[in-house]
């Protein structure tokens, strides 16, 4: 088939499976995954291989960029501890327990011949990070709390760094060259340093141009060089591509954006790079369910399905060792959080990649290809799928259509309580009829009675929705009376040791009320 044409069928079936997937109401990701696998299967469409060039030529710019212009960077320094806890020596340490989970299992049950504790650590660096594309796509759809979704977006985006910069180390000991700590240390923090600072300085070269004009079709072309402009750099360099345009979407959308576009090009640029991650998101789900060899994957059910529970047992283990490191801390996690962020780490065209880019002479490569296809389509169809009920089981997120209809109804009252506050202005200003102001006000009433009455029973009726509000209330109290006994320190009204005890007992209920969400 012509390339158009390719194209155009792939857009047409993304639109399809998207419908079906609504009217079903099944989760996108995974309903593009099912129809990749079974167009695959019947060599209906020629798509192009979802190759490591592809991968980062097309796919992840655009959708690291659009996820970090997203991302509240004041929530992101909020929770640093926990998402570089987890990015970082939380990619490690998953490595190491997905080998010994694996490796010995293997070994005994005889699945392959020869298949030592190395081949494990390969294989457990190329399923170690949580894949940002399925991650970001499958939370966006889900609406979780503002928090929980920084601190997963965030980890998945500085663990893919991680997880390619690990992988090369990996390959370099398996294939029995000598490395040592210091070295394989000093590489690390030069690849990820300097994509931070290439990121960084393109970001800002972005934003100072965003600043300089006011045209959307212009900031629009200049946050498109950036995104891809900063990997290609970055990449050029031998440094992380993914950390640079991380770093440079996180530049250009909390300063840049906020700054220097007005409001009419803001929604332009929002609305752009909505439409193109929809795009890249449902071409790379297709794509990784086309590149699935699946009677060969079926083949391996046993291998997949023990993989699959070690690498979920290995996330399990990290995000519980990390909750529990945080517990007296102000990042500490609400209930439930931890199971969310374990279940959450699918994986997903990055490790089909990865795994793609081993020599054709490396030991056990096909097995190891089917292995990790096979975990990647069981990841997003099992996790992806029951994400949605686990949610709504722990109590995190609420029904849609009733947090849509209170937030509707807290509006409505916020604009029947304005409106009244207006009438008020008239009235004393004597600018009105008395007959028309008291016919208004009275209707005005009637409306804001109204929409205070059903926001009172959904608010009632959900107990999710009246245990985020109390919290964020009960925070926003502490910190008031926090800052005035600051203040009065300050105005000489109290002495620092007077105030010592109190100070401590407003912070420890602050810790125990959690991070904003």
């Amino acid at each position: 088939m012509r390339l158009e044409l390719v194209v155009i069928s792939l857009f047409a079936i993304a639109t399809a499976v998207a419908l079906v997937a609504r009217w079903l109401k099944l989760p996108y990701t995974a309903a593009l995954v099912v129809a990749g696998l079974i167009i695959g299967a019947g060599k209906w469409v020629h798509a192009p291989h979802l190759s490591k060039d592809l991968l980062f030529a097309v796919f992840l710019p655009g959708l690291l960029f659009e996820a970090a212009f997203h991302l509240d960077a004041k929530q992101f320094w909020a929770n640093k501890f926990a998402v570089c806890g987890l990015a970082v020596p939380g990619v490690i340490a998953a490595i190491c327990v997905t080998a010994f989970i694996l490796s010995p299992v293997v070994q005994g049950l005889r699945l392959e011949q020869g298949f030592k504790l190395i081949d494990g650590v390969v294989f457990g660096g190329i399923v170690a990070a949580t894949d940002p594309i399925a991650v970001v796509a499958l939370f966006k759809s889900l609406g979780v709390p503002k928090r929980l979704g920084v601190l997963v977006e965030g980890e998945s985006l500085l663990n893919d760094g991680t997880a390619v910069v690990l992988f090369g180390v990996i390959l370099t000991l398996a294939s029995g060259s000598t490395v040592t700590p210091v070295s394989v240390a000093s590489e690390f923090v030069r690849t990820c340093g300097l994509g931070v600072l290439i990121g960084a300085a393109i970001g800002y070269v972005g934003s100072q141009v965003i600043h300089w004009v006011d045209d959307p079709m212009i900031e629009i072309t200049v946050t498109v060089v950036v995104a891809w402009g900063s990997f290609a750099l970055a990449e050029e360099a031998h440094a992380s591509g993914v950390l640079a345009t991380v770093s440079a979407g996180l530049l250009c959308g909390n300063y840049g954006a906020r700054t220097g576009m007005s409001p009419t090009t803001k929604i332009a640029v929002v609305s752009f790079w909505a439409y193109l991650a929809f795009a890249l998101n449902s071409l790379v789900f297709l794509l990784i369910g086309f590149e699935v060899e699946l009677w060969q994957v079926l083949a391996a059910w046993r291998t997949v399905l023990l993989a699959w529970v070690a690498t979920t047992a290995a996330r399990a283990v990290v995000v519980g060792v990390v909750s529990l490191l945080l517990r007296r801390s102000r990042e500490r996690l609400p209930r439930g959080w931890a199971t969310i962020m374990s279940w959450g780490g699918i994986r997903g065209g990055l490790s089909m990649v990865l795994v793609l880019a081993l020599p054709l002479a490396f030991p056990h490569r096909q097995f190891l290809v089917n292995v990790v296809f096979g975990v990647v389509v069981v990841s997003i169809l099992v996790q992806g799928s029951t994400m949605a009920p686990l949610l709504k089981r722990l109590g995190i997120v609420s029904d849609r259509v009733l947090t849509a209809s209170y937030q509707f109804a807290r509006a409505d009252a916020l604009a029947a309580g304005a409106g009244l506050q207006e009438l008020d202005v008239l009235a004393n200003a004597q600018v009105i009829d008395t007959s028309l102001l008291q016919e208004l006000r009275a209707e005005y009433k009637e409306r804001l009675s109204a929409a205070n009455a059903r926001a009172r029973a959904l608010h009632v009726a959900d107990a999710v929705l009246a245990g985020e509000e109390r919290r964020s209330v009960r925070r926003r109290l502490v910190i008031v009376e926090k800052e005035r006994v600051l203040r009065a320190i300050h105005e000489g009204l109290s002495t620092q040791d007077a105030a010592a005890e109190l100070i401590a007992s407003l912070d420890a209920r602050l810790i125990e009320l959690g991070t904003p969400e």
